[in-house]
């Protein structure tokens, strides 16, 4: 049996286990999910660098293929969860075996969507992925912001899964089964065949995705649920949520549908433009930190489509390679929020007369505004990178040129954080900031991952080797 199953089966045991161990000892669970999910993602490395070929095994109802692409979503997928676990950790949540153990689900959705064969186990992980959103959410119970986030979060996302639903039923109608190899010899074959149904198809797909992604004009729920969630729940949902989503538009494009390449590069195009300006212009205007990370998180959005818009290697490659990185620089400033949000508001005004304060933070907070604005050296400047050179290689430069000139704008919003700590004068009405033990470990490592990963040759190099 190929190792890569097995680990897949402990990955899907997991969340389980983790629930078992939970009725005995919160503290053993904690240990047990955390612990698993960092050997789990060595593991998953160190099997793929030693060169373990991708397998298959068949079922009567499942098949569950494992490539090179899936290795690397679940590889990030357990990264996301570590840090996103981490960073729980100094909240005083409830129940914290059913806390870790949903977004374990939520993981394992994501490990579904990037195992499935055909359309139906398809759809299932990605919901898989999204149900256990709504409740995390909305963990704070007695936070008024968190129900209300919850429930538009609930209704955006049911109308998001019928819309999706209902272009895979015209998929299926298209190519009379669920199979991807049905529905790539379909798309393959259309000459004399009616593509009403493929295109209409289509275009509900990208719609239920793009309210998942938060693409424009289906974003405007990221915002509240934002704001009103758990720091860690905000990080991971902005992290794992992209990825899972991107990996299911990716199963699509570079698979069953790849001979539609041209249409879904002018689609993506267009979104990722509308998308990019649309965050930049709602993060200008933001004052609190939650609010302002959703408006960036949207551009971002945009910035990660454009690598889907390159052919399938270099795209797929460095669409992932982006994700990698934005991880990195998302959960090193949700981490500081998160150490804000404990002893002050989450606004700009915090911030004021952090570099004399407290330097180390200020430091920290420079190099994830930065990163996340695509300043070189930083890992967010060489992910921009990489998917504009996706783009440029099919020579879509008004895409390339567009998205560049919005990075200038979005160095000016992200220089407001900047500003905020290092130029504005502190206030005698700030608490004074408490920092545990872990929060330390964790901003040490995300600031080291921030400022090195993006230059090491080996990351990219790994990820090309096995994008597709």
């Amino acid at each position: 049996m190929s190792p890569f199953l097995i680990l897949d089966f402990a990955f899907i045991s997991l969340p389980f286990l983790v629930l078992a161990i939970g009725l005995f000892s919160q503290r053993a669970c904690i240990t047990l999910a955390n612990t698993s999910a960092a050997v789990l993602a060595v593991l998953y490395v160190g099997f793929s660098i030693c060169g373990q070929e991708a397998t298959e095994i068949s079922a009567s109802l499942l098949t569950w293929h494992v490539n090179s692409f899936g290795i690397l979503i679940r590889e990030l997928l357990l990264i996301s969860f570590f840090f996103a676990s981490v960073l729980s950790g100094g909240y005083n949540l409830r129940s914290r075996p059913e806390f870790l153990a949903a977004m374990l689900f939520v993981a394992v959705g994501g490990m579904l969507v990037v195992s499935a064969n055909e359309l139906v186990s398809l759809f299932i992980g990605l919901e898989l992925a999204t149900m256990p959103m709504y409740f995390l959410v909305t963990w704070n119970k007695l936070s008024s912001k968190g129900s209300e986030a919850a429930l538009k979060y609930v209704l955006m996302g049911s109308i998001a899964t019928a819309v999706l639903l209902f272009g895979m039923s015209y998929l299926y109608g298209f190519a009379g089964a669920l199979s991807y190899q049905a529905l790539f010899y379909a798309v393959h074959n259309t000459s004399g065949v009616d593509l009403n149904l493929l295109l209409i198809g289509v275009f509900f797909i990208v719609v239920g995705v793009g309210f998942k992604l938060t693409l424009f004009p289906f974003h405007t729920w990221a915002p509240d649920v934002y704001e009103g969630a758990p720091t860690s729940v905000a990080a991971y949902l902005s992290v794992t949520s992209k990825a899972v989503s991107l990996a299911f538009l990716g199963v699509l494009v570079y698979g069953p549908l790849a001979d539609m390449g041209i249409i879904f590069h002018v689609i993506f195009s267009v979104l990722a433009m509308a998308t990019i300006f649309i965050g930049n212009l709602g993060a200008l205007k933001q004052s609190r930190l939650r609010r302002f990370m959703a408006y960036s998180s949207i551009a971002q959005a945009g910035y990660i489509l454009i690598g889907l818009c390159g052919d399938i290697r270099l795209g797929a490659s460095s669409f992932v390679y982006y994700l990698f990185l934005y991880a990195l620089s998302n959960y090193l400033m949700f981490s500081l929020i998160g150490v804000i949000g404990k002893n002050r508001k989450e606004s700009f005004d915090s911030l004021r007369g952090l570099s004399k304060e407290n330097p180390t933070l200020a430091v920290l907070f420079a190099i994830a505004a930065f990163s996340l604005a695509g300043i070189p050296p930083l890992a967010g400047f060489i992910g921009k990178w990489m998917v504009f050179a996706s783009a440029a290689s099919v020579g879509n430069y008004v895409l390339v040129g567009f998205a560049a000139i919005n990075s200038v704008i979005a160095l000016y919003y992200y220089l407001q954080v900047i500003k905020a700590a290092w130029v504005s004068e502190g206030g005698e009405d700030l608490a004074p900031l408490k920092v545990s033990a872990v929060q330390k470990a964790a901003l040490a490592v995300l600031g080291f991952a921030v400022l090195f990963c993006g230059i090491a040759p080996w990351l990219h190099s790994y990820i090309y080797a096995l994008a597709w």
